[in-house]
């Protein structure tokens, strides 16, 4: 047996065991490393490990928790990009990858009930057998889990036609702070009995409760898809573009945009075959009945040829749409050409207001000397900033620090939102107080307070420590 550090003893070790049985615990410096990290790449070593298999043994760890007052971190595959999944008062890291079994798939009444450690493309695949669709597709779906999606209220790409999480999830089993089980929302579309807990749920990172069940919405499998690439002269054409599809009473499965920094990078990188005047591009995917898609293709290069469009091209194969959907993933791998650093945001703002946040970007690139590449789901305005330095270079770090500040001011005073997908966890919490004002976040915490009195639950997230003085909500910029 390891050691334990502070905080945890060897009776608290011993009932964990008991719960869970001794291969379930795990005090080893080299098990605590794995579940110190998340995509930040910030590390916060937890006391303990601990692999749950069952809702009966998370209430159970939960209750142990709770009782001895010691901080309690529900982890899926801690690929968030915001801190969520750290452990950064230590203490228990909870994991629920063991707790992956697809319950049901009723096809009667399209829903799915899974645990929280089942791969959301896992998922995917397995209703798609049986020509049912869950839509949101967040970029880590090959090993991102749903009871992250959950905890996250994960979007994607789909959105703008198919909503994000928590517009699929029907009902939860949560396991409360104070160890009771709870269960929210059904099996039906239709339930409006009590309080809507289970919206309260879907978004609050892990803070309001262990989710050890999930009941999920499901559709019809659309027939076929059909993908086009656009290239544009300018943001604003592209920004325009989107607005005017919607207008023209076409709702897209996807529509992705490039900036010009982004299309530089890719040019870098690849072969990337666009004409040199190209300054954005849109990915746009319809899906539906097959004999419908060439006629929305069609209509939607007829709607945005006057706005500067440089090239098209359409897919007619799916190989022809994955070599398409190639240029898009290939930004994140050609963004390490700017700097070793990357600083990944997802702010969001209304679709008309992007090309107005573009240039403030390129405004503030130029101020603090940082590369910030542009790209992300043009139809619901959701921006992924990246900013890439090696902060290896004196100075650079406090650089950043501002040039985030003014990113996420300026979002906020165009009407936008700080996080669309990531969530706030530790790296956006300083800057709630931009979107949030004072009584709205007393509020949260009220609640965070009634449900979680000894503040084990994923302790430090969300909230700044102290909140504001004053409301500092930005309404001009």
């Amino acid at each position: 047996m390891n050691k334990l550090p502070p905080m945890l003893n060897d009776r608290i070790l011993h009932e964990l065991e008991a719960i869970v049985g001794a291969a379930n615990v795990s005090s080893s410096i080299a098990d605590r490393i794995t579940h110190s990290f998340d995509a930040t790449q910030q590390q916060f070593l937890p006391q303990v490990v601990v692999h749950a298999e069952s809702s009966e043994q998370v209430r159970q760890i939960v209750c142990l928790a709770n009782t001895e007052k010691v901080p309690l971190l529900p982890r899926g595959a801690g690929s968030g990009f915001t801190g969520g999944s750290l452990p950064i008062q230590g203490g228990i890291v909870l994991v629920l990858t063991r707790m992956n079994r697809i319950l049901e798939i009723d096809t009667d009444n399209l829903i799915a009930v899974v645990e929280p450690g089942v791969v959301t493309g896992r998922l995917q695949r397995e209703v798609e057998r049986l020509g049912l669709f869950y839509p949101p597709d967040p970029a880590s779906k090959d090993f991102s889990t749903l009871g992250g999606n959950v905890a996250e209220c994960a979007g994607g790409p789909r959105c703008v036609k198919y909503g994000v999480t928590r517009d699929y999830v029907l009902g939860l089993e949560v396991v409360t702070p104070t160890g009771e089980i709870i269960h929210t929302g059904g099996r039906t579309m239709k339930n409006v009995v009590g309080y809507d807990l289970t919206r309260l749920f879907v978004g609050s990172e892990g803070t309001l409760g262990v989710v050890t069940r999930i009941i999920l919405r499901l559709l019809p499998k659309p027939e076929a898809r059909k993908t086009l690439l656009v290239a544009f002269e300018t943001i604003d054409g592209a920004a325009q573009a989107v607005s005017a599809i919607i207008r023209g009473k076409i709702i897209p499965t996807t529509l992705e945009f490039m900036d010009g920094s982004a299309i530089d990078c890719v040019r870098r990188a690849t072969e990337l075959d666009l004409p040199h005047t190209c300054r954005a591009v849109l990915i746009i995917e319809v899906d539906g009945d097959r004999e419908v898609l060439d006629g929305q293709a069609r209509k939607i290069l007829n709607i945005i040829q006057p706005l500067g469009v440089v090239a098209t091209r359409i897919a007619e194969t799916s190989a022809e749409s994955e070599a398409i959907w190639k240029v898009r993933r290939s930004i994140s791998p050609s963004l390490r050409t700017l700097g070793p650093d990357k600083f990944n945001e997802d702010i969001v703002v209304p679709r008309s207001k992007v090309p107005d946040m573009i240039r403030a970007l390129e405004t503030i690139s130029l101020r603090y000397g940082v590369p910030i590449v542009n790209f992300g789901h043009a139809g619901d305005g959701n921006i992924h900033v990246n900013v890439m330095v090696d902060l290896a270079e004196k100075g650079l770090e406090e650089k950043v620090h501002q040039a985030l500040h003014d990113i996420f001011r300026t979002t906020v005073a165009l009407g936008g939102a700080v996080s669309g997908e990531h969530g706030i966890g530790i790296a956006k919490a300083p800057f709630i107080g931009l979107e949030l004002d004072r009584a709205t976040l007393a509020t949260m915490q009220t609640i965070k307070n009634a449900l979680d009195p000894n503040n084990i639950m994923n302790p430090g997230k969300i909230f700044p420590e102290p909140l504001p003085e004053t409301d500092s909500m930005v309404t001009s910029f």
